[in-house]
Protein backbone atom coordinates (compact mmCIF):
# COMPACT_ATOMS: atom_id res chain seq x y z
CA UNK A 1 0.00 0.00 0.00
CA UNK A 2 1.36 3.36 -0.72
CA UNK A 3 0.22 6.92 0.54
CA UNK A 4 0.22 10.56 -0.08
CA UNK A 5 0.32 13.89 1.48
CA UNK A 6 -0.92 16.88 0.60
CA UNK A 7 0.19 19.12 3.25
CA UNK A 8 -0.67 22.77 4.37
CA UNK A 9 -2.67 23.84 1.59
CA UNK A 10 -3.76 27.35 1.76
CA UNK A 11 -6.94 26.17 0.99
CA UNK A 12 -8.85 22.90 -0.38
CA UNK A 13 -12.21 23.20 -2.18
CA UNK A 14 -13.73 20.03 -1.65
CA UNK A 15 -17.13 20.85 -3.98
CA UNK A 16 -18.63 18.19 -1.26
CA UNK A 17 -22.52 18.56 -0.44
CA UNK A 18 -22.10 21.44 1.78
CA UNK A 19 -18.95 22.73 -0.62
CA UNK A 20 -16.75 23.00 2.24
CA UNK A 21 -13.76 24.93 1.85
CA UNK A 22 -10.61 24.49 4.13
CA UNK A 23 -7.70 26.81 5.14
CA UNK A 24 -4.43 25.41 6.29
CA UNK A 25 -5.56 21.75 5.42
CA UNK A 26 -4.33 18.72 4.30
CA UNK A 27 -5.46 15.56 2.20
CA UNK A 28 -3.87 12.05 3.03
CA UNK A 29 -4.41 9.44 0.17
CA UNK A 30 -3.98 6.08 0.69
CA UNK A 31 -3.43 4.06 -2.55
CA UNK A 32 -5.92 5.41 -5.03
CA UNK A 33 -8.73 6.76 -2.87
CA UNK A 34 -8.73 9.83 -0.52
CA UNK A 35 -8.35 8.77 3.30
CA UNK A 36 -9.19 12.08 5.35
CA UNK A 37 -9.17 15.58 4.61
CA UNK A 38 -8.71 18.04 7.61
CA UNK A 39 -6.97 21.12 9.66
CA UNK A 40 -2.82 20.07 8.67
CA UNK A 41 -2.24 19.58 12.44
CA UNK A 42 -4.49 16.78 12.62
CA UNK A 43 -3.55 14.75 10.00
CA UNK A 44 -0.68 12.65 9.83
CA UNK A 45 2.53 14.23 8.98
CA UNK A 46 4.17 12.31 6.99
CA UNK A 47 3.71 9.12 3.67
CA UNK A 48 5.17 7.58 1.26
CA UNK A 49 5.42 10.91 -0.73
CA UNK A 50 4.57 14.47 0.33
CA UNK A 51 3.56 17.65 -1.59
CA UNK A 52 4.45 20.57 -0.08
CA UNK A 53 1.11 22.57 -0.97
CA UNK A 54 1.45 25.77 0.90
CA UNK A 55 0.84 28.91 -1.06
CA UNK A 56 -1.68 26.15 -3.51
CA UNK A 57 -5.77 25.67 -3.68
CA UNK A 58 -6.24 21.87 -4.05
CA UNK A 59 -9.85 21.30 -6.26
CA UNK A 60 -11.16 17.94 -7.16
CA UNK A 61 -10.06 16.97 -10.81
CA UNK A 62 -12.28 18.85 -13.38
CA UNK A 63 -14.45 16.32 -15.59
CA UNK A 64 -14.60 16.58 -19.19
CA UNK A 65 -17.67 14.92 -20.65
CA UNK A 66 -17.68 15.56 -24.13
CA UNK A 67 -13.96 15.21 -26.55
CA UNK A 68 -13.02 14.24 -29.79
CA UNK A 69 -9.45 13.74 -29.29
CA UNK A 70 -7.83 12.57 -32.54
CA UNK A 71 -8.79 16.42 -33.88
CA UNK A 72 -5.99 17.94 -32.12
CA UNK A 73 -4.48 17.25 -35.64
CA UNK A 74 -6.55 19.40 -37.59
CA UNK A 75 -6.79 22.42 -35.64
CA UNK A 76 -6.63 25.65 -37.25
CA UNK A 77 -6.74 24.36 -40.61
CA UNK A 78 -7.35 26.62 -43.68
CA UNK A 79 -10.95 26.70 -45.34
CA UNK A 80 -13.07 25.64 -42.30
CA UNK A 81 -11.96 28.20 -40.05
CA UNK A 82 -15.03 30.64 -40.22
CA UNK A 83 -17.37 27.77 -40.96
CA UNK A 84 -20.89 26.61 -39.39
CA UNK A 85 -20.92 23.09 -38.14
CA UNK A 86 -22.57 21.26 -41.31
CA UNK A 87 -19.31 22.93 -43.58
CA UNK A 88 -16.83 22.44 -41.27
CA UNK A 89 -17.59 19.12 -40.85
CA UNK A 90 -17.82 18.31 -44.98
CA UNK A 91 -13.99 20.65 -45.22
CA UNK A 92 -12.62 17.85 -42.48
CA UNK A 93 -14.46 14.45 -43.30
CA UNK A 94 -12.34 13.94 -46.20
CA UNK A 95 -9.18 14.73 -43.77
CA UNK A 96 -10.11 12.62 -40.95
CA UNK A 97 -10.32 9.81 -43.91
CA UNK A 98 -6.85 9.29 -43.66
CA UNK A 99 -6.44 8.47 -40.13
CA UNK A 100 -4.00 5.94 -39.10
CA UNK A 101 -4.15 4.43 -35.84
CA UNK A 102 -0.63 6.47 -34.61
CA UNK A 103 -2.31 9.27 -35.33
CA UNK A 104 -5.51 8.63 -33.16
CA UNK A 105 -3.03 7.37 -30.52
CA UNK A 106 -0.43 10.51 -30.96
CA UNK A 107 -3.40 12.72 -31.05
CA UNK A 108 -5.44 11.49 -27.98
CA UNK A 109 -2.07 11.68 -25.89
CA UNK A 110 -1.51 15.34 -27.07
CA UNK A 111 -5.32 16.14 -26.37
CA UNK A 112 -4.86 14.37 -22.42
CA UNK A 113 -1.82 16.08 -21.77
CA UNK A 114 -3.44 19.70 -22.53
CA UNK A 115 -6.15 18.32 -20.22
CA UNK A 116 -3.88 17.39 -17.29
CA UNK A 117 -2.13 19.95 -17.76
CA UNK A 118 -5.26 22.22 -16.85
CA UNK A 119 -6.24 20.25 -13.87
CA UNK A 120 -8.33 17.18 -15.92
CA UNK A 121 -8.30 14.04 -14.82
CA UNK A 122 -11.25 12.64 -16.28
CA UNK A 123 -11.99 12.37 -19.58
CA UNK A 124 -14.15 11.23 -22.58
CA UNK A 125 -13.90 10.91 -25.47
CA UNK A 126 -16.06 10.18 -28.68
CA UNK A 127 -13.90 8.79 -31.56
CA UNK A 128 -16.43 8.11 -34.09
CA UNK A 129 -15.15 7.64 -36.90
CA UNK A 130 -12.23 4.51 -37.92
CA UNK A 131 -10.26 4.46 -41.43
CA UNK A 132 -7.47 2.31 -42.13
CA UNK A 133 -7.59 -0.15 -39.45
CA UNK A 134 -7.97 2.58 -36.13
CA UNK A 135 -9.65 0.83 -33.39
CA UNK A 136 -10.75 1.88 -29.81
CA UNK A 137 -7.75 0.74 -28.63
CA UNK A 138 -5.32 2.68 -29.77
CA UNK A 139 -7.51 5.37 -28.08
CA UNK A 140 -7.54 3.33 -24.62
CA UNK A 141 -4.04 2.58 -24.80
CA UNK A 142 -2.68 6.06 -24.88
CA UNK A 143 -4.72 6.89 -22.00
CA UNK A 144 -3.42 3.78 -19.79
CA UNK A 145 0.15 5.68 -20.70
CA UNK A 146 -0.15 9.02 -19.69
CA UNK A 147 -2.54 8.09 -16.77
CA UNK A 148 -6.20 9.72 -17.53
CA UNK A 149 -9.45 8.34 -16.28
CA UNK A 150 -10.98 7.48 -19.22
CA UNK A 151 -14.46 7.36 -20.44
CA UNK A 152 -13.59 5.76 -24.20
CA UNK A 153 -16.74 6.13 -26.50
CA UNK A 154 -17.32 3.83 -29.00
CA UNK A 155 -18.82 5.94 -31.67
CA UNK A 156 -19.39 5.73 -35.37
CA UNK A 157 -21.32 6.85 -38.50
CA UNK A 158 -23.51 4.37 -40.32
CA UNK A 159 -25.60 6.70 -43.34
CA UNK A 160 -23.61 8.27 -45.64
CA UNK A 161 -24.17 11.16 -48.45
CA UNK A 162 -26.03 8.72 -50.63
CA UNK A 163 -28.52 8.01 -47.86
CA UNK A 164 -28.95 11.08 -47.32
CA UNK A 165 -26.25 11.89 -44.10
CA UNK A 166 -24.33 14.29 -44.12
CA UNK A 167 -20.67 12.21 -44.06
CA UNK A 168 -18.99 10.60 -47.22
CA UNK A 169 -19.65 7.37 -47.65
CA UNK A 170 -16.40 6.34 -47.89
CA UNK A 171 -16.16 6.94 -44.24
CA UNK A 172 -19.09 5.08 -42.96
CA UNK A 173 -19.43 1.51 -40.79
CA UNK A 174 -21.80 -1.29 -41.43
CA UNK A 175 -24.40 -0.98 -38.69
CA UNK A 176 -23.79 -5.03 -37.81
CA UNK A 177 -20.14 -4.36 -37.46
CA UNK A 178 -20.83 -1.14 -35.09
CA UNK A 179 -22.55 -3.34 -33.22
CA UNK A 180 -20.40 -6.32 -32.65
CA UNK A 181 -17.19 -4.18 -32.26
CA UNK A 182 -19.04 -2.14 -29.49
CA UNK A 183 -20.00 -5.05 -27.56
CA UNK A 184 -16.43 -6.82 -27.98
CA UNK A 185 -15.17 -3.44 -26.48
CA UNK A 186 -17.48 -3.28 -23.64
CA UNK A 187 -16.70 -7.03 -22.55
CA UNK A 188 -13.09 -6.65 -23.20
CA UNK A 189 -12.39 -3.41 -21.45
CA UNK A 190 -15.40 -2.16 -19.46
CA UNK A 191 -14.75 -1.69 -15.24
CA UNK A 192 -17.90 -0.99 -13.55
CA UNK A 193 -16.10 -0.91 -10.62
CA UNK A 194 -15.34 1.82 -7.78
CA UNK A 195 -12.39 4.05 -8.50
CA UNK A 196 -12.22 2.23 -12.15
CA UNK A 197 -9.99 3.77 -14.73
CA UNK A 198 -11.67 2.99 -17.89
CA UNK A 199 -15.04 3.11 -18.77
CA UNK A 200 -16.73 2.23 -22.24
CA UNK A 201 -19.55 4.22 -23.44
CA UNK A 202 -21.88 3.94 -26.80
CA UNK A 203 -21.96 6.12 -29.06
CA UNK A 204 -23.94 6.82 -32.31
CA UNK A 205 -22.67 9.99 -33.71
CA UNK A 206 -25.42 12.00 -34.29
CA UNK A 207 -28.67 12.52 -36.22
CA UNK A 208 -27.59 13.42 -39.49
CA UNK A 209 -24.84 10.52 -39.43
CA UNK A 210 -26.68 7.75 -38.21
CA UNK A 211 -30.00 5.66 -39.09
CA UNK A 212 -32.73 5.34 -36.02
CA UNK A 213 -32.54 1.53 -36.20
CA UNK A 214 -28.62 1.73 -35.08
CA UNK A 215 -29.68 4.42 -32.24
CA UNK A 216 -32.54 2.15 -30.96
CA UNK A 217 -30.07 -1.58 -31.38
CA UNK A 218 -27.15 0.63 -29.40
CA UNK A 219 -29.97 2.11 -26.37
CA UNK A 220 -30.57 -1.88 -26.32
CA UNK A 221 -27.37 -2.99 -26.23
CA UNK A 222 -25.64 -0.19 -23.93
CA UNK A 223 -28.78 -1.01 -21.18
CA UNK A 224 -28.06 -5.05 -21.57
CA UNK A 225 -24.40 -4.27 -20.14
CA UNK A 226 -25.20 -1.63 -17.98
CA UNK A 227 -22.87 1.19 -19.82
CA UNK A 228 -23.92 4.64 -20.48
CA UNK A 229 -25.26 6.24 -23.82
CA UNK A 230 -23.78 9.28 -25.80
CA UNK A 231 -24.13 11.47 -28.69
CA UNK A 232 -24.50 14.90 -30.61
CA UNK A 233 -28.30 16.55 -30.11
CA UNK A 234 -29.65 19.89 -30.80
CA UNK A 235 -26.15 21.51 -31.76
CA UNK A 236 -27.52 24.73 -34.14
CA UNK A 237 -30.37 25.50 -36.50
CA UNK A 238 -29.29 23.38 -39.38
CA UNK A 239 -28.95 20.66 -36.71
CA UNK A 240 -32.36 21.24 -35.72
CA UNK A 241 -33.75 21.52 -39.43
CA UNK A 242 -32.30 18.13 -40.84
CA UNK A 243 -34.16 16.65 -37.43
CA UNK A 244 -37.52 18.05 -38.21
CA UNK A 245 -37.13 17.39 -41.79
CA UNK A 246 -36.12 13.45 -41.70
CA UNK A 247 -37.82 12.64 -38.72
CA UNK A 248 -40.81 15.01 -38.08
CA UNK A 249 -39.44 15.54 -34.48
CA UNK A 250 -37.69 17.94 -32.32
CA UNK A 251 -34.26 16.89 -31.31
CA UNK A 252 -35.73 15.84 -27.76
CA UNK A 253 -38.91 13.81 -29.28
CA UNK A 254 -36.23 12.09 -31.30
CA UNK A 255 -34.33 11.07 -28.44
CA UNK A 256 -37.43 10.11 -26.67
CA UNK A 257 -38.83 8.32 -29.12
CA UNK A 258 -35.37 6.19 -29.70
CA UNK A 259 -35.24 5.40 -25.99
CA UNK A 260 -32.36 8.09 -25.59
CA UNK A 261 -33.25 9.81 -22.60
CA UNK A 262 -32.56 8.61 -18.97
CA UNK A 263 -29.68 8.75 -16.37
CA UNK A 264 -27.80 6.13 -18.37
CA UNK A 265 -27.62 9.09 -21.74
CA UNK A 266 -25.91 12.33 -22.13
CA UNK A 267 -26.09 14.39 -24.86
CA UNK A 268 -23.12 16.85 -26.07
CA UNK A 269 -24.26 20.56 -27.13
CA UNK A 270 -28.22 21.37 -26.71
CA UNK A 271 -27.45 24.33 -27.61
CA UNK A 272 -31.20 24.44 -29.08
CA UNK A 273 -33.40 22.28 -26.93
CA UNK A 274 -36.87 23.29 -26.42
CA UNK A 275 -38.60 24.07 -23.05
CA UNK A 276 -40.51 21.10 -23.82
CA UNK A 277 -37.16 19.07 -23.99
CA UNK A 278 -35.21 20.82 -21.22
CA UNK A 279 -38.83 19.52 -19.33
CA UNK A 280 -37.98 15.99 -20.30
CA UNK A 281 -34.31 15.63 -19.82
CA UNK A 282 -34.97 16.94 -16.31
CA UNK A 283 -37.75 14.54 -15.72
CA UNK A 284 -36.09 11.76 -17.02
CA UNK A 285 -32.39 12.77 -15.58
CA UNK A 286 -30.85 12.99 -19.31
CA UNK A 287 -27.46 14.49 -18.62
CA UNK A 288 -26.07 17.63 -20.95
CA UNK A 289 -22.35 18.03 -22.07
CA UNK A 290 -22.00 21.68 -22.22
CA UNK A 291 -19.00 23.01 -24.53
CA UNK A 292 -19.55 27.18 -24.45
CA UNK A 293 -15.81 27.38 -26.57
CA UNK A 294 -17.02 25.02 -29.37
CA UNK A 295 -20.71 26.53 -29.69
CA UNK A 296 -19.42 30.20 -29.85
CA UNK A 297 -15.99 28.75 -32.34
CA UNK A 298 -18.89 27.51 -34.55
CA UNK A 299 -21.92 30.26 -34.21
CA UNK A 300 -23.88 27.46 -33.08
CA UNK A 301 -25.26 29.93 -30.41
CA UNK A 302 -25.43 29.77 -26.31
CA UNK A 303 -26.80 26.77 -24.91
CA UNK A 304 -29.36 27.46 -21.86
CA UNK A 305 -27.54 26.05 -19.33
CA UNK A 306 -28.36 27.94 -16.30
CA UNK A 307 -32.26 27.12 -17.37
CA UNK A 308 -31.37 23.32 -17.60
CA UNK A 309 -29.31 23.30 -14.10
CA UNK A 310 -32.06 25.45 -12.65
CA UNK A 311 -34.41 22.61 -14.00
CA UNK A 312 -32.75 20.12 -12.77
CA UNK A 313 -30.93 19.06 -15.66
CA UNK A 314 -27.36 17.27 -15.21
CA UNK A 315 -25.29 19.10 -16.86
CA UNK A 316 -21.36 18.84 -17.31
CA UNK A 317 -18.61 20.40 -18.88
CA UNK A 318 -16.67 19.50 -22.15
CA UNK A 319 -14.27 21.09 -24.49
CA UNK A 320 -15.30 19.45 -27.51
CA UNK A 321 -13.25 18.47 -30.49
CA UNK A 322 -10.22 19.43 -30.91
CA UNK A 323 -10.79 21.36 -34.25
CA UNK A 324 -13.35 23.57 -32.91
CA UNK A 325 -12.22 24.62 -29.52
CA UNK A 326 -8.49 24.51 -30.88
CA UNK A 327 -7.69 23.91 -27.25
CA UNK A 328 -8.48 21.78 -24.49
CA UNK A 329 -7.98 23.61 -21.19
CA UNK A 330 -10.69 22.80 -18.82
CA UNK A 331 -10.12 25.91 -16.35
CA UNK A 332 -10.47 27.90 -19.29
CA UNK A 333 -13.49 26.06 -20.48
CA UNK A 334 -15.25 26.49 -16.42
CA UNK A 335 -14.14 30.39 -17.12
CA UNK A 336 -15.85 30.19 -20.58
CA UNK A 337 -19.12 29.06 -19.58
CA UNK A 338 -19.32 31.35 -16.88
CA UNK A 339 -19.04 34.11 -18.65
CA UNK A 340 -21.30 32.92 -21.62
CA UNK A 341 -23.87 32.03 -19.00
CA UNK A 342 -23.77 35.93 -17.81
CA UNK A 343 -23.94 37.09 -21.62
CA UNK A 344 -26.75 34.70 -22.36
CA UNK A 345 -29.16 36.18 -19.38
CA UNK A 346 -28.64 39.66 -20.80
CA UNK A 347 -29.75 38.91 -24.35
CA UNK A 348 -33.36 37.11 -22.72
CA UNK A 349 -36.50 38.47 -23.98
CA UNK A 350 -37.88 39.44 -20.68
CA UNK A 351 -34.57 40.54 -18.86
CA UNK A 352 -32.23 40.09 -16.97
CA UNK A 353 -33.04 38.79 -13.20
CA UNK A 354 -29.52 38.19 -12.00
CA UNK A 355 -26.72 39.88 -14.62
CA UNK A 356 -23.27 39.01 -13.72
CA UNK A 357 -25.10 36.59 -10.97
CA UNK A 358 -26.23 33.94 -13.40
CA UNK A 359 -23.59 31.56 -12.47
CA UNK A 360 -20.93 32.34 -10.31
CA UNK A 361 -17.24 31.29 -10.24
CA UNK A 362 -18.48 28.52 -8.17
CA UNK A 363 -21.10 27.17 -10.21
CA UNK A 364 -19.12 27.44 -13.20
CA UNK A 365 -16.51 24.68 -10.84
CA UNK A 366 -19.23 22.71 -9.76
CA UNK A 367 -20.57 21.98 -13.21
CA UNK A 368 -17.01 21.31 -14.05
CA UNK A 369 -16.76 18.58 -11.27
CA UNK A 370 -19.64 17.69 -10.01
CA UNK A 371 -21.73 18.06 -12.69
CA UNK A 372 -19.62 16.14 -15.07
CA UNK A 373 -19.14 13.40 -12.38
CA UNK A 374 -23.14 13.05 -12.61
CA UNK A 375 -23.30 13.45 -15.72
CA UNK A 376 -20.90 10.20 -16.85
CA UNK A 377 -22.67 8.57 -13.95
CA UNK A 378 -19.75 8.51 -11.34
CA UNK A 379 -20.17 8.21 -7.78
CA UNK A 380 -16.85 8.41 -7.14
CA UNK A 381 -15.41 11.34 -8.58
CA UNK A 382 -15.98 14.94 -8.53
CA UNK A 383 -15.41 15.88 -5.21
CA UNK A 384 -13.09 15.61 -2.60
CA UNK A 385 -14.50 13.08 0.32
CA UNK A 386 -12.95 10.33 2.14
CA UNK A 387 -13.73 7.01 -0.09
CA UNK A 388 -13.66 9.21 -2.86
CA UNK A 389 -11.22 8.37 -5.71
CA UNK A 390 -7.60 10.55 -5.22
CA UNK A 391 -8.19 13.20 -8.52
CA UNK A 392 -7.14 16.86 -7.40
CA UNK A 393 -5.74 19.34 -8.88
CA UNK A 394 -3.20 21.81 -7.61
CA UNK A 395 -2.57 25.80 -8.22
CA UNK A 396 0.12 27.88 -7.12
CA UNK A 397 -1.64 31.43 -5.53
CA UNK A 398 1.65 32.74 -5.65
CA UNK A 399 1.57 33.16 -9.85
CA UNK A 400 1.38 36.28 -11.93
CA UNK A 401 -1.77 35.35 -12.96
CA UNK A 402 -3.53 35.48 -9.34
CA UNK A 403 -1.87 38.57 -7.95
CA UNK A 404 -4.26 40.64 -6.72
CA UNK A 405 -6.74 37.67 -6.38
CA UNK A 406 -6.03 34.88 -4.70
CA UNK A 407 -5.30 36.94 -1.18
CA UNK A 408 -9.24 38.04 -1.55
CA UNK A 409 -10.64 34.88 -2.75
CA UNK A 410 -8.31 32.19 -4.30
CA UNK A 411 -11.73 29.42 -5.17
CA UNK A 412 -13.27 32.69 -7.04
CA UNK A 413 -10.01 33.86 -8.41
CA UNK A 414 -9.92 30.34 -10.51
CA UNK A 415 -11.78 31.73 -12.95
CA UNK A 416 -11.85 35.64 -12.55
CA UNK A 417 -8.13 35.62 -13.58
CA UNK A 418 -6.31 34.07 -15.68
CA UNK A 419 -6.98 30.38 -16.57
CA UNK A 420 -3.56 28.97 -15.28
CA UNK A 421 -2.27 26.11 -15.51
CA UNK A 422 -1.96 23.48 -12.99
CA UNK A 423 1.09 23.01 -10.60
CA UNK A 424 -0.05 19.72 -9.82
CA UNK A 425 -2.16 16.74 -10.81
CA UNK A 426 -2.95 13.60 -9.13
CA UNK A 427 -5.20 11.12 -10.73
CA UNK A 428 -6.38 7.70 -8.92
CA UNK A 429 -3.78 9.25 -5.86
CA UNK A 430 -0.77 8.98 -8.49
CA UNK A 431 1.12 12.13 -9.53
CA UNK A 432 1.14 12.95 -13.07
CA UNK A 433 1.51 16.84 -13.47
CA UNK A 434 4.26 17.54 -11.15
CA UNK A 435 5.40 20.82 -10.39
CA UNK A 436 4.07 22.22 -14.01
CA UNK A 437 5.44 19.26 -16.10
CA UNK A 438 3.84 16.39 -17.30
CA UNK A 439 5.50 13.30 -15.25
CA UNK A 440 4.05 9.88 -17.34
CA UNK A 441 5.08 11.11 -20.59
CA UNK A 442 7.46 13.17 -22.55
CA UNK A 443 6.16 16.04 -24.12
CA UNK A 444 8.71 17.12 -26.27
CA UNK A 445 9.05 14.52 -28.63
CA UNK A 446 5.25 13.54 -28.31
CA UNK A 447 4.72 16.96 -29.65
CA UNK A 448 7.04 16.99 -32.30
CA UNK A 449 5.66 13.50 -33.58
CA UNK A 450 1.85 14.62 -33.32
CA UNK A 451 3.22 17.89 -35.55
CA UNK A 452 4.95 15.89 -38.10
CA UNK A 453 1.33 13.54 -38.25
CA UNK A 454 -0.78 16.77 -38.37
CA UNK A 455 1.33 18.10 -42.06
CA UNK A 456 1.41 14.04 -42.95
CA UNK A 457 -2.73 13.90 -42.77
CA UNK A 458 -3.80 17.52 -44.32
CA UNK A 459 -0.85 16.95 -47.26
CA UNK A 460 -2.83 13.53 -47.95
CA UNK A 461 -6.13 14.95 -48.61
CA UNK A 462 -5.04 17.42 -50.67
Amino acid sequence: MTTLLIRHADCVATFDDARTELKNASVFVRDNLIEAIGPAAELPQDADEVIDARGHLVIPGLVNTHHHMYQSLTRAIPGVQDAELFAWLRGLYPIWAGLTPEMVQVSTQVAMAELLLSGCTTSSDHLYIYPNGVRLEDSIEAAQEIGMRFVASRGSMSVGASAGGLPPDSVVEREDAILADTQRLIERWHDASHGAMLNIAVAPCSPFSVSRDLMRESARLARAFGVHLHTHLAENDHDIAYTREKFNATPAEYAQDLGWVGRDVWHAHCVKLDEAGIALFAKTKTGVAHCPCSNMRLASGLAPIRRMIDSGVPVGLGVDGSASNDGAHMLGEARQAMLMARVRRSLEPFGCDHGPGEMTARDALAVATRGGADVLGRKDIGQLAPDMCADMALFDLRTLGFAGGAVHDPVASLLLCASPAAAWTVVNGRVVVREGHLATVDLGPLVERHNQLAVQLALAAR
